[in-house]
């Protein structure tokens, strides 16, 4: 019989309550939802429902949630399912509370504080081991039982081996890398392309011109990743082209909306204030410490162009032709 393990997932939001309810068909995982809303945990516990966020979908009886956050005292696995803004200070929070021999699995995606990715920052931050999980994952797929794939990044091949033994028999399928700084850059680079895919289809509803640009925009995130430390092969992984294409292509990814948006002119000066998708914030700080490592502009075009337009008084029109005009692929000699 296999192992009794308690589970905990801080954050009771889309992905945390979907990721929940896959886990809490397997009776050997008692899975706890850990929130800070009240409602929402009041709801799951006597209704069966998350109101808030899947009002329609009926939850795993054996899904329990708590306000309580001493029940990571007891937890063996922590999955993280709450804004990459606040992973960190969270983790920070309630670092007395964890279980030291806790696994903690990072599922934001996006940098931390100082820039830095929430691995590097919760590596310095806690004692306890910590991996990503990145992966094509729509929490409304997840949670409607779905075939989903993530790959998991951690330091060491037992992790995964452990977390495989978590999923067996779920509609949760992961490859493995120890390439975590490529999973973490992988899952903040996607965002920002799936705005530039979102820009051009908004224009051009072409097959063509869509995957003329898109392969473009994964060459420039290849050349991106190898820039910062990731492996070429991570580019492959579920949690590259596989999250990508998701990103990009479909329109339920809020980061294609996004560029779906600026590309019919909804991106207003009133408006681009207030805007704090992943994409926008993280293409800022990907650009600056590219200019600060001295890569050569050419290698990073698309992102540029993209800065651009969030910069505003650029001609929208003139985002494709830029695009087309630039033909220059940077070859792997460059790097």
């Amino acid at each position: 019989m296999a192992k009794q393990q308690n589970i905990c997932i801080a954050g009771a939001g889309t992905i945390g309550t979907a990721l929940g309810n896959v886990l809490a068909v397997k009776e050997n995982l008692n899975i706890q939802l850990l929130s800070i809303e009240k409602e929402v945990v009041d709801d799951i516990n006597s209704k069966g429902i998350n109101t808030q966020y899947f009002p329609q979908i009926r939850l795993h009886q054996r899904l329990r949630a708590t306000l309580d956050i001493s029940t990571l005292r007891s937890s063996d696995i922590v999955f993280l399912a709450i804004p990459s803004v606040v992973v960190v200070p969270y983790v920070n929070s309630v670092k007395e509370y964890l279980n030291p021999d806790a696994l903690l699995i990072n599922l934001a995606k996006g940098f931390g504080s100082n820039n830095e990715t929430i691995i590097d920052i919760l590596k310095k931050t806690v004692p306890n081991q910590v991996c990503t999980l990145k992966g094509p994952t729509f929490a409304r797929e997840l949670i409607n039982q779905m075939p989903t794939a993530m790959t998991l990044g951690a330091d060491a091949e037992a992790v995964f081996l452990q977390m495989k033994q978590i999923f067996e028999s779920t509609t949760i399928h992961i490859d493995f890398t120890k390439d975590v700084i490529g999973v973490e850059m992988l899952s903040i680079l996607k965002n920002i392309y799936a705005i530039t895919i979102g820009i051009v289809d908004a224009h051009f509803d072409s097959p063509n011109l869509r995957f003329m640009i898109f392969t473009r925009a994964f060459n420039e995130m290849r050349h991106i990743l190898l820039r910062l430390g990731g492996k070429q092969e991570t580019m492959f992984r579920y949690c590259g082209i596989g999250d990508f294409g998701l990103t990009a292509l479909n329109d339920l990814s809020r980061n294609r909306t996004l560029g779906l948006l600026i590309g019919k002119g909804f991106f207003t000066d009133d408006i681009s204030g207030k805007v704090v998708l992943e994409g926008r914030i993280a293409a800022g700080i990907i650009s600056e410490r590219l200019k600060a490592m001295q890569v050569p502009e050419s290698d990073y075009f698309m992102l540029n162009e993209l800065i651009k337009i969030f910069s505003g008084g650029y001609n929208i029109k003139r985002f494709i032709g830029n695009l087309l005009n630039n033909d220059s692929l940077v070859t792997d000699s460059n790097i």
